[in-house]
């Protein structure tokens, strides 16, 4: 090959490496499966009403994709919230959920799905009669994991705390959803 040929080669390579950090990040990245009803940390992450399992852990997708299962015992959820940063999206595996995202109200179940885009004020709510469940993505990762490890240590529902809440890149901007 000529050494000019070799060059172009060369920096074209690179310059999509750059274009496309995360493809380049993750396409060698080990494998980490995660079996049914484990977490992908191997710790417990409760909060009161709610048990969460991590699935993708920020560092396995370089920053860009953190997905928790969410499995609730009693009707209830998180306080209204904007993540500035990330698009939150939910997926129903169990029971009855109740989103506000915006000024839309809409009660979904088993198989439904919705994305809450980020800088939209949202909330959600368990309201179902004998357990729900779903799983729920934050794209990118941001500093949803660290809330989650951060929260769960006091074994209940995260505090409305707007410093809690900012330390972690969220708004907090009102109550939870009455159910």
């Amino acid at each position: 090959m000529q050494r000019r040929s070799f060059l172009s080669l060369a920096a074209g390579a690179l310059s999509a490496a750059a274009v496309d950090p995360l493809s380049a990040a993750t396409s060698q990245a080990t494998l980490h499966p995660v079996l049914s009803g484990m977490d992908r940390s191997g710790e417990a992450h409760n909060l009161g009403i709610t048990t969460i399992t991590f699935k993708v852990a920020t560092q396995d997708s370089n920053g860009g994709l953190f997905v928790i299962e969410h499995a609730t015992r009693q009707k209830g959820g998180p306080p209204r919230h904007i993540h500035p940063y990330q698009d939150e999206w939910f997926y129903v595996m169990e029971g009855e959920f109740l989103f506000e995202i915006g000024d839309d109200r809409l009660t979904l179940g088993h198989g439904d799905s919705i994305l809450a885009p980020r800088n939209r004020p949202h909330a959600w709510a368990f309201v179902g009669s004998t357990g729900g469940k779903m799983l729920i993505s934050y794209t990118p990762a941001g500093k949803m994991e660290a809330f989650f490890r951060d929260v769960s240590r006091g074994n209940a529902m995260p505090p409305q705390d707007a410093a809690l809440f900012r330390k972690y890149d969220l708004e907090l901007v009102g109550p939870p959803l009455s159910v």
